[in-house]
């Protein structure tokens, strides 16, 4: 069968699941440039934006360096933490806190991070973007338990009700820090719970350095300002709202309609701070964007721009690191896990004046995202070379094979689910299975919006469906958003390890509703 005809044929049959089981679905858009999601308003009284400082996650020391490695310990709890004037909000934190601490790896250097569990229900940590070996890549049934032996390993294992590696209350991932410098994070993955278990606070930054990066005179120190950007909505009394089926999120996986398409808060928190301002001299400042929000796409503009100057965010590097060259654009797209870092000159502005950082996908209090105020003029003896990096051109003749991978709307066992391919996640499906060091071409098709990310490896965007690839596209990527009724072509080599990784949507309801599947390494 060809391969248009095929994604033809998948496409009509996931339409057709949406017309019998995903009734609640039927109300959303299904062309445009926003978020395929539902929003979740908050009940609590929203203050006024730009009202409290933002804040830079801690970066976390190790307990002990050794050699070649370093090794930290973190402990995942519940916590408070305070979004509002005098408001407690229930968390899970990584060391109780919103976002979790920061972890900085110079290249070269394992770091082995101890993550003890005293939650009330298993966890999973992924490190996002990592290429490490897939016991320590946070495969979803791959479980660290209750550290106070509450539960077993048939508690929380969601879709097949069976556990795969598990660890009692500690568990040690092991990371060797072999790839470029580039902004990586760390979040739960737990099969079928990594949704409410980011939403709660489960997500920090983790970030890669190398000589290359550190050889060019970017900007850095407090001019490198990592923006961690959720969204979330509260309830009256301050506790964060989300539609959980099984609120102890233990045995019921998914969300309550009509949010199977995803859940959009109304809050946009950047560092755990709602709408912060940041004070900036007039100089050049590096911006690590994370868009860790669980559904909601985001378009980033400066309102206003410098006078004169039509492209103010000049991107140097995405998921997987440095660019070749720069890129200047007027606005930044990220769907839900890109990440992109921009250098903004703010020598453009008098000290005085306030520069909005926007969201152009949003609306109303989702249209607000932080606030620069430029206090002073300073010294700045940072520039962006025009030459940042090489990258390796992977050459579509030396691909081995072509995958189709089909991510669509479908029944799934009587109810509305995310399927590639036609197929739920199981644990025992795998979809693609390369020798280690192939070379493949992956052709990436979608009913909705589906930001789609593979692990341990990075991949190059070929085309966006007869197009070149978007002005977003450049570099190495772990995270490719892709629009209602689109099909991209990326091209990947599988290397580094053998074993069994996931690839999914990373619109978390979707992952979490089975649009998840295998690939294992030879």
């Amino acid at each position: 069968m060809s391969r248009l005809s095929r994604r033809s044929l998948l496409l009509g049959a996931g339409a057709g699941a949406l017309a019998v089981g995903g009734g609640a679905l039927l109300g959303f858009r299904f062309t445009g440039t926003d978020s395929t999601g539902t929003l979740l308003r908050s009940r609590i009284d929203l203050p006024p934006p730009f009202q409290r400082p933002l804040t830079q996650p801690p970066v976390l020391a190790p307990v002990e360096s050794t050699g070649g490695s370093d090794i930290y310990e973190i402990t995942q709890r519940e916590a408070t933490a305070e979004f509002f004037e005098g408001v407690q909000t229930p968390i899970w934190g990584y060391e109780g806190i919103f976002p979790g601490p920061t972890i900085v790896s110079p290249r070269g250097r394992t770091t082995v991070v101890r993550h003890r569990n005293e939650l009330p229900v298993p966890a999973v940590v992924h490190l996002h973007g990592g290429r490490v070996a897939p016991e320590h890549d946070g495969y979803p049934t791959d479980l660290i338990l209750p550290a106070d032996g509450s539960l077993d390993d048939h508690h929380g294992t969601g879709h097949g009700g069976h556990a795969g590696d598990v660890s009692q209350g500690v568990r040690g991932y092991e990371y060797p820090i072999d790839q470029r410098a580039a902004t990586l994070w760390y979040h739960d993955h737990r099969m079928d719970f990594t949704a409410p278990a980011v939403w709660r606070g489960l997500a920090g930054l983790h970030l890669v350095t190398d000589e290359e990066e550190r050889a060019l005179p970017l900007p850095d120190g407090d001019r490198d300002l990592a923006l961690v950007i959720m969204d979330r909505a509260f309830d009256e009394d301050g506790a964060l709202r989300y539609p959980s089926r099984d609120p102890e999120l233990l045995e019921t996986p998914g969300v309550t309609a009509p949010y199977e398409a995803g859940v959009l808060g109304d809050v946009i928190l950047v560092n755990g701070t709602p709408w912060p301002y940041q004070e900036v001299d007039a100089v050049r400042y590096r911006l690590r964007l994370l868009n860790g929000c669980n559904a909601r796409r985001l378009r980033l503009r400066l309102d206003p721009a410098p006078d004169g100057v039509a492209e103010p965010l000049v991107q140097i590097a995405s998921d997987g690191g440095l660019l070749e060259r720069p890129r200047p654009h007027p606005h930044i797209d990220l769907a839900s896990a890109e990440r992109q870092e921009v250098v903004v000159d703010f020598s453009g502005y008098r000290p005085g004046q306030t520069v909005r950082l926007v969201n152009d996908f949003g609306s109303g209090t989702t249209a607000d995202v932080l606030e620069f105020r430029v206090v002073r003029e300073a010294r700045d003896e940072s520039e962006v070379p025009e030459r940042l990096s090489e990258i390796e051109r992977l050459d579509p003749a030396d691909a081995v094979r072509e995958r189709d991978m089909v991510f669509q709307s479908n029944a799934v066992d009587g109810q509305h689910g995310w399927t590639i391919n036609g197929d739920p996640f199981s644990v025992d499906r795998v979809h693609a299975a390369p020798a280690l060091g192939d070379i493949e071409i992956w052709n990436l098709y979608t009913d909705f919006h589906h930001p789609i990310h593979l692990h341990l490896v990075h991949f190059q965007v070929l085309k966006r469906g007869s197009k070149e690839p978007g002005r977003f596209d450049g570099g190495w990527k772990d995270t490719l958003d892709l629009g209602p009724a689109e099909q991209a072509r990326i091209i990947t080599r599988f290397d580094g390890y053998r074993g069994k990784y996931v690839f999914h949507c990373h619109n978390l309801e979707h992952e979490d509703m089975m649009m998840m599947g295998n690939f294992e390494v030879r």
